[in-house]
């Protein structure tokens, strides 16, 4: 079967030969990997389309369940990433994270348009980058349908007031329920940084309307730290290779 489709490239990997596989983010099939002896040896436009971060329209040919890489083109390379230490280090946890939470060949169209906006918008950032970089992990675990309820109690459904959010019951909680948590309930985050408030308008608000978000270095950290506990309960996502390296970062333990 030939087939196009645009993709983003998550990695290459250099095989015996000469070939390399390409590990692609594609519109049309989702996470998928395709054998190439395309090279970066020269200044063709398929050389350019395999780097990591490129957003390209790929060639490709499948045979029984194995993907082969005919011919690429890239609609844009995302090259400035590279040139900023910050940056790449930032769309690296992205890219990361996201190859995370795709199986094989499951389409996401949604997840698609939301890491190619994400590229876009970093690119072009030039503070807050750890920001930018909640807004697209919180949006993404809902893209999956695995993230939290935060328009009402998750456990009676009221609307207000909500004051915590419990990683074990999967959502925001009203002041009514939260009176009848033990005093050893695990998880528990209250709002007095707005925790519930700002995911609310992240999952509600296109993707496009954080280009210049910026956040409360406290109310960050809280978030960063919620995330990554939804992330191993939910998840079974545990500390990312680049995690370690964002500014501002914290690592966290999981729940044990």
């Amino acid at each position: 079967m030939h087939t196009d489709t645009e993709a983003i490239v998550f990695k290459q990997i250099k095989a015996s030969g000469g070939r390399r596989m390409i590990l692609l983010f594609s519109a049309k099939y989702g996470k998928i990997s395709a054998g190439t002896s395309l090279t970066e040896r020269n200044r063709s436009k398929a050389a350019l389309a395999l780097r990591p971060f490129t957003h390209g329209r790929y060639e490709l040919n499948r045979v029984r369940d194995q993907y082969f890489l005919n011919g690429a083109e890239a609609i844009r390379s995302h090259y400035a990433l590279g040139e900023d230490v910050d940056k790449y280090l930032h769309a690296s946890y992205v890219m990361e994270l996201t190859e995370k939470l795709l199986p094989e060949e499951a389409p996401a169209p949604d997840l698609f348009r939301l890491l190619r906006d994400f590229l876009e918008m970093m690119e072009t950032r030039n503070k807050a980058y750890l920001a930018l970089v909640t807004a697209y992990t919180a949006k993404s675990m809902w893209l999956c349908g695995s993230g939290p309820v935060v328009d009402s109690c998750v456990l009676c459904g009221a609307k207000e007031p909500l004051t915590a959010f419990s990683v074990q019951n999967g959502g925001a909680v009203c002041e009514n329920c939260r009176q009848t948590f033990s005093g050893n309930e695990r998880l528990i985050y209250d709002t007095e940084f707005d925790i519930v408030r700002v995911l609310r308008y992240f999952q509600e608000q296109p993707f496009r309307n954080f280009e210049k978000l910026t956040l409360d270095p406290r109310l960050l950290s809280r978030l960063r730290e919620l995330l990554r506990t939804w992330m191993i309960r939910y998840l079974d996502i545990g500390e990312l290779k680049s995690e370690s390296l964002l500014s501002g970062e914290t690592k966290y333990n999981s729940e044990g």
